[in-house]
């Protein structure tokens, strides 16, 4: 569903990522890894179009988007949960998963059914402010508004990053629940290991914004994790 080919991206002078190739199957859970500071976040903006790539391809089904704006991606089915939620602090529940709509294809103004149904809570919470939420639960209204856009490939960057470990595991389950039982491809960084291994089927790892491996997550051994994980 989704292929990087070979993109090199640079801030300034500096080459931050080089020759990265990724695939992401269809009905996949997807797992990008690295330690701090190795390109991760850069390849998801990348390929949002949120950071403009230097060389290199990005195909999302049989559409070329490296030249694209952001917009036109999310429109073509990406759904985007960045690093820090990035909810709208002082609009309410109701108006921040409204924002997601407005990147739908179809036109449709009302928030699907499936945000509720994954997250009932916010049926309850509608009219609060964003701001006024827990952590977790803003993470939960980041997810659901990018679940508004009705995505094909959701992709989120740390989304159990500052979320207390009972949430911890409620987010593993939605994500779980998305991939398995809706059928939504899923990309997600994740530094927590266990984490990574309950909830993805494939890892590929960066290091030094290089792909340095990758493989079905049953494969991912001791020795690459010593090698390009551990601190």
């Amino acid at each position: 569903m989704l292929k990087v080919d070979g993109v090199n991206q640079f801030y300034g002078e500096s080459h931050t990522l080089w020759d990265v190739d990724l695939e992401v199957p269809s009905g996949s859970c997807t797992c990008l890894m690295g330690r701090n500071g190795v390109g991760k976040t850069t390849l998801l903006k990348a390929v949002m179009g949120l950071l403009p790539v230097a060389s290199g391809s990005i195909f999302f089904e049989v559409n070329e988007l490296s030249s694209k704006p952001a917009e036109l991606r999310a429109q073509q089915g990406i759904g985007y949960v960045p690093q820090g939620r990035e909810i709208f602090t002082q609009l309410s529940v109701e108006e921040n998963l409204r924002v997601g709509l407005l990147a739908r294809s179809d036109g449709l103004n009302e928030i699907p059914e499936l945000v509720f149904e994954i997250f009932p809570v916010l049926k309850q919470m509608l009219n609060r402010r964003g701001g006024d939420l827990s952590g977790g639960q803003q993470q939960q209204l980041a997810i659901g508004r990018a679940l508004a856009l009705n995505p094909k490939l959701l992709i989120l960057d740390e989304p159990t990053e500052g979320i207390q470990p009972n949430i911890v595991h409620e987010i593993g389950d939605i994500i779980i629940r998305l991939n398995k039982e809706k059928g939504l491809t899923i990309l997600l960084v994740e530094q927590k290991l266990p984490f990574a291994r309950r909830v993805a089927k494939h890892f590929c790892i960066l290091d030094k914004g290089r792909n340095v491996a990758s493989g079905s997550m049953e494969n991912l051994g001791e020795e690459i994790i010593n090698r390009h994980l551990t601190v």
